[in-house]
Formats: C-alpha cells, sequence, structure tokens
C-alpha cells in the first residue's frame, strides 16, 4: 500500500486591505517545496471580508 505524509505553509498577503501576493516570494517557496520532493496539491485563499485575501495557505504532498 502506497504511503504519503502531508505538509502545508502559510504566506500573507501585504497591502492596506490585504489580497497583494508577492507572487517572486510565493514561487522561491514553492520551489523550495519542490526541491524537497513535496508536490502541490492545493492552494487555499484565506477570505477576510469584502473578498480580499488574508493569507494563502499552500497544501503538498510526498510519498513517505
Amino acid at each position: 500500500m502506497e504511503k504519503w505524509e502531508y505538509t502545508s505553509f502559510k504566506i500573507k498577503t501585504k497591502g492596506f486591505s490585504g489580497g497583494i501576493l508577492d507572487i517572486d516570494d510565493f514561487d522561491a517557496k514553492l520551489n523550495e517545496f519542490g526541491e524537497q520532493g513535496w508536490e502541490l496539491i492545493s492552494c487555499i485563499s484565506t477570505n477576510m471580508g469584502q473578498g480580499a485575501t488574508r493569507e494563502i495557505v499552500a497544501v503538498f504532498k510526498r510519498r513517505k
């Protein structure tokens, strides 16, 4: 039976009311996890109201 392990990280958005993602920082973090063998399986945007995003949560998996 194949077994998996999971991990996640959060990255905060910037700007007065949030919602601005530093894509270079985000890509660097994704690449860091990829180098360690993690595969991105989901990204979740947290909402603080009026559609503004407070944080992005990225979820990864890899074989044990």
